[in-house]
């Protein structure tokens, strides 16, 4: 696969929406957990509880991370390999939803692990059609080809 595979799209508006929602949640998350107090315990409480090792790197780089995930899904850019890294992100996630068992800790979400997976289906679709309408990788798409 070449880089221009992975930025290869269409103009589908499904995979433009679906991006741009995906972009929106991200973003949100990402600066709520370093913003909102009761979130940035919660979700300390969730690698706590879970065990995730790097638990203090973790408190910063993931929220971060995720801010870069929807900012390069947001405009579009690479979105393939950005759909990978969400996958990653993703099935830590729905690990850690199934081993806490302390409904305190997802104070905005349900514990069991729906969000997750909803995200690691819509990533797939991503990861299958590309980044879609209004995309920079629609550009680059419309210039090579």
């Amino acid at each position: 696969m070449t880089f221009d595979d992975l930025r290869r799209t269409s103009d589908n508006r499904t995979a433009g929406l679906v991006r741009l929602f995906l972009a929106l949640l991200f973003l949100m998350t990402g600066v709520m957990k370093l913003a909102v107090p009761m979130l940035a315990d919660a979700f300390s409480g969730q690698l706590l509880a879970a065990g995730l090792p790097l638990y203090e790197p973790s408190l910063w780089i993931v929220p971060i991370l995720e801010m870069l995930l929807g900012f390069v899904l947001a405009v579009g850019l690479l979105v393939r390999p950005a759909a990978v890294a969400v996958v990653g992100l993703m099935c830590v996630a729905t690990y850690v939803h199934l081993v806490v068992d302390d409904p305190s800790l997802f104070p905005l979400q349900p514990s069991e692990p729906i969000i997750p997976l909803v995200v690691i289906v819509m990533s797939g679709y991503l990861l299958w059609r590309g980044s879609g309408a209004w995309s920079l990788d629609l550009r680059a798409t419309d210039r090579a080809y």
